[in-house]
């Protein structure tokens, strides 16, 4: 299994799997053992960063960038894909965010290129389910990743991307409610 980190040192990244409806019809409804194994969890945090635009506008699923150094301590364990785990927004002295917004939630993580799209960089998007009311650029945003959910694949419609994110976060959120997943909601990490 080549890393993250080292497919991104390579002059020419591998083809993303196509992902197809067979696919989606095998796909388990919980992921991982029953508490997280090596290389988990591994511990993120850095202030969040303007993305693509494309998670709320074309997708309906707002993501939260990492900037480049703060997911290296994943890139250099794990592979491309979608994970899961928690993430918390840190607020500031003068916060915008509610006392809901600042709480601990469950999340799913993209690691990679996201090839619907042909990114030229590698990114950390971290979609955190919960409804917040403002935008939360340049705040501090901590997470604390639990496990893999897919591969990063190729799609022929935005659909069928929106319709495997929808799946994505159901799996996050069935893995994440057995007790060696959901005592990490509380991880020192946090604050």
């Amino acid at each position: 299994m080549s890393t993250a980190q080292e497919i991104a040192q390579l002059p020419q990244r591998p083809e993303a799997p196509q992902q197809t409806s067979q696919f989606r019809l095998s796909r388990p409804q919980i992921v991982g053992p029953d508490a997280p194994e090596s290389p988990f969890p591994i511990l993120l945090s850095g202030p969040v960063q303007k993305g693509f635009g494309r998670g709320s506008k074309d997708l309906g699923c707002p993501t939260a960038n990492l900037p480049d150094e703060s997911f290296t301590p994943m890139s250099s364990v794990t592979k491309t894909g979608i994970y899961y785990g928690y993430a918390q927004v840190l607020p500031q002295t003068e916060s915008k965010l509610s006392a809901e917004d600042i709480k601990v939630h469950p999340m799913v993580m993209s690691l990679g290129w996201n090839p619907h799209y042909n990114n030229e960089k590698l990114t950390a998007e971290i979609h955190i389910m919960h409804d917040f009311a403002s935008d939360f650029y340049g705040y501090e945003m901590k997470a604390v990743v639990l496990g893999y959910i897919r591969p990063e694949l190729r799609y022929t419609s935005r659909e069928a991307l929106i319709d495997d994110i929808e799946v994505d976060k159901q799996v996050a959120l069935n893995s994440l409610d057995r007790p060696g997943y959901s005592k990490f909601s509380e991880d020192a990490h946090f604050n």
